[in-house]
Formats: structure tokens, sequence, C-alpha cells
């Protein structure tokens, strides 16, 4: 076999072991995206339920506290970034952290300060090399998070929201995350967390009328609080902003299989055709040395021959 057919064959082995993992992860991810979006269909109910209650407070309840009150002066924000834990997901990661360096600048230019919180090991390598000051990083949780996790994250937010801003604490906080839309389309994006901004559910609750077509339709019946307004919201924030973390990295969890599935469906497409394009290649240079071998041999012949007429 000549050098080139060697280096063709080499090429087309390695290929074909790649193929292998790609395909492999490819099937990985497609089995575990559906757990994902069941997930994320399964917090839906607690979620709508929640921010309905958290509504109804907001709209009814004539008091301030201190998660729904507007600062007079925003110093200092912070942006949680929730990205993956593992490479091998396209753009996935990159978009989420352009996202957030987006929303870094635009918090800069107003002249705010901005602690970084990130959850992932893709974002938190990314900010470390760069040697950009991490507050708090969570990893090992983007793949399967769990309200435990969440209610950690929310619990260190509220905290440092809490603290003094001579004392390092925050005035706002975003989360900056992929929604999931489909399993074709991720959409990164931030939402503003604290001061709170109720953000309403795209279903329409079961028990609504016919003939409202969306929750901002949704007329809400009094109510009545007890033992105080104050006392219902502190018992319902935490829970909302435990649920609107977690309905986060659910999103960003899903967004991840999804991304991930269809850059290594990609990459295995990518494979066959250069599996293809090799396959060709060392062909043409078997066809190649064949011809170049006939042509030798019909030469010597030819010379043979003349040499015994000259005799």
């Amino acid at each position: 076999m000549g050098a080139q057919q060697r280096v063709f064959k080499a090429k087309i082995n390695s290929t074909k072991s790649l193929r292998k993992i790609f395909k492999a992860m490819e099937l990985i991810a497609a089995s575990r995206i559906q757990k994902a979006i069941g997930r994320v269909k399964a917090a839906s109910p607690y979620a709508n339920a929640i921010t309905r209650a958290v509504s109804a407070v907001a709209t009814y309840a004539d008091v301030e506290h201190t998660l729904t009150t507007e600062p007079e002066t925003i110093r200092r924000a912070a942006v949680v970034v929730m990205g993956p834990d593992r490479g091998f997901a396209g753009a996935y990661s990159s978009n989420v952290i352009r996202e957030a360096e987006e929303l870094i600048t635009m918090l800069k230019d107003d002249g705010k300060e901005v602690d970084l919180y990130v959850v992932g090991r893709k974002p938190e390598t990314y900010y470390t090399f760069r040697e950009r000051a991490i507050q708090r990083a969570w990893t090992g949780i983007s793949e399967s998070p769990t309200v435990e996790a969440a209610k950690e994250i929310g619990d260190t937010l509220v905290s440092s929201f809490h603290t003094d801003y001579e004392a390092g604490g925050i005035d706002e906080i975003f989360l900056v995350y992929t929604r999931f839309v489909n399993s074709v389309t991720q959409t990164p994006e931030y939402r503003r967390l604290i001061p709170l901004e109720v953000i309403e559910a795209d279903e329409v609750p079961v028990d609504a009328p016919a003939n409202v077509a969306s929750t901002k339709d949704v007329v809400y019946p009094l109510y009545e609080f007890e033992p105080s307004e104050e006392a219902v919201l502190d018992a319902l924030l935490p829970k909302y902003i435990e649920s609107r973390i977690l309905a986060a990295l659910l999103n960003a969890s899903a967004s991840e299989q999804a991304a991930r599935q269809q850059a290594m469906k990609t990459a295995t497409d990518n494979a066959d055709d250069l599996i293809r394009t090799y396959t060709r290649l060392a062909n043409s240079a078997r066809q190649a040395e064949i011809t170049q071998e006939i042509s030798e041999i019909v030469g010597g012949a030819d010379a043979l021959a003349g040499a015994g007429g000259n005799d």
C-alpha cells in the first residue's frame, strides 16, 4: 500500500472512531432531553400557582417590602450566569456568556458595579481564565438541577441583597440563562429577579373562565391576608424567588441537552462527509498507483522488446 493510501486509511479509521463517539453522545442527549422537558412541564403548575399568589399580594396589599421596593440608588448589581458544566453543545455556552457580557456592559455604562455569580464549569472557566472576580460558583448541577440547589442559590442572593452596600451588598439581581422554546430553538436572555418583577406564567390557569386568553386577562378575587400582608409576603417571596431560579435552571438544562443533541447530530453528519471524502481520495490514490505500476510494467516490457530487437 502506498504512502498516500496509508495516510487516508488512518484518517478514515480515526474519523470513524470519532463518529461513534458523536453518535453515542447524540443518542444520550436525545434521551435526556425528554426528561428535561418533562421536568420543565412538571414544575409549571407550582410556578403558576405561586406566581398568582404573589401577583395577588402585590396587587391588593398596600405594603412596602424590601424585595419589592425599588431602591432610590442602585450602586451594585449581581449577575448570575447559568451555563453548562460540559462542552460538546455547540454555541450554547458562548451564547449565554455573550448575553451576560452585554448585560454587564449595559450595567457598567449606567455607572453600576457588577458582582458575578456563575452556575456551571464553562462560565466559571471563562471568567477565571480572564481573571474576573467571581463571588460564588455552583458546579455539577447544570444537567440535573435540584430544588436544594435553587434554594441555596436563592438564599445566597437574598442574603447579599439584605447586606449593606458598604459591606459588599447588592441592590439588584439579574439571572442570565437560556430559555427553552423547543428542541430546535433556545433563546439566551436575562431577567431581573430582585427588586421583584412578577413574571406572569405563559399558561392560563385551569380555573380561569373560558373567554380568558392570557394571564393578563385574569381577574383575581379579593383577598384577606392573615396574619398580615407583611407576613404573607415574607412567606411567599422566598418561595417565589426559589421557583424562578429553579425554572431558569430547568430551562437551561433542557436547552443544554437540545443544543448538545443538535451539535452532535451536526458532528456525526460532518464525520460521514469526511469519511466519504477520504474514501474517494483513497480510491483515487489507489487508482493512480495502479496506473503508475501498469505504466512502469508496459515501459519495462517495451524496453526489453527494444533491446531484444537490437540483438
